[in-house]
């Protein structure tokens, strides 16, 4: 089946393209859509199938699972579990926005999103368009539009011309404002911890919450002090999920989609 691509930049006319998306993502197909960091190639996030056809059409692996987005931070509970407090503030200081973050997933999710070690990277972008979709589908496997080893798509022609006829529709809205990763934060562990520095710095995190950075230092060289429901450090989290290259680990568009180019597991939908 041919794909289509239909404009989608403008809330009242975008009413039929979204009709359209939303019935592709409930039928198990694949979409492209335009997120504030870079393009998107999206399937429903609790389809086993439409997610193993997402990785497929990248051309990559379960080891990188998608990062999953939603429309909205109350979102989070349905999700996550064990949500620590000072990731609960970052969720609400940026969000929507080019944070993804990996959390522990509810465990009675009915979802296959690849190799996650019981974690799930979330994000809700900051775009209308990404936002008035996930309200209608609910929460989506994101990872950016671009085939594995190439750079992310920032509009829905090159997203195209990487992904062509294996997505159905392509939601165009025109460039990609933010054209940055988003930065991904594991929240797993007994501290929280930059996984990649994207859209938002480390003092900029910090302004919110305590993270450690890459170093797994503060930016004040301080020790990081935990919040009251975090787990003390000589306890065993479980290994966070391999950030895709947006969220794709932004990937996000985050972690889902979001990075220019592909980042290796481990590292993060949008």
């Amino acid at each position: 089946m041919n794909a289509r691509t239909l404009p989608a930049h403008d809330a009242a006319t975008w009413g039929p393209a979204l009709d359209e998306a939303v019935d592709v993502v409930a039928n198990g197909g694949l979409v492209v859509l335009p997120t504030d960091t870079v393009y998107g190639i999206g399937a429903d996030a609790f389809s086993p199938p439409a997610v193993q056809a997402l990785l497929d059409a990248k051309g990559r692996g379960r080891q990188m699972p998608p990062p999953v987005l939603i429309a909205d931070v109350r979102t989070l509970d349905g999700l996550a579990t064990e949500v620590p407090a000072h990731a609960r503030l970052l969720a609400e200081a940026f969000w929507p926005g080019g944070l993804t973050l990996i959390v522990r997933a509810q465990p009675s999710l009915a979802w296959d999103l690849g190799e996650t070690h019981g974690t799930v990277a979330l994000r809700v972008p900051d775009h209308a368009t990404a936002r008035a979709l996930l309200r209608r589908t609910g929460p989506l496997a994101v990872s950016s539009a671009n085939r594995t080893g190439f750079a992310a798509a920032v509009d829905a022609g090159e997203a195209y011309r990487q992904l062509g006829d294996r997505v159905r529709v392509y939601l165009d809205a025109g460039d990609a404002p933010g054209q940055v990763a988003s930065t991904i934060v594991d929240a797993t562990g007994p501290r929280l911890r930059v996984v990649r520095l994207g859209a938002l710095d480390l003092e900029t995190l910090n302004a919110v919450a305590p993270v450690l950075g890459l170093d797994g230092e503060l930016p004040s060289d301080e020790p990081a002090a935990a919040a009251p429901d975090e787990k003390a450090p000589d306890e065993q989290a479980p290994d966070p999920q391999p950030a895709d290259d947006e969220a794709p680990a932004a990937d996000a568009p985050g972690a889902g989609p979001d990075m220019v180019k592909d980042a290796p597991a481990g590292g993060a939908p949008g």
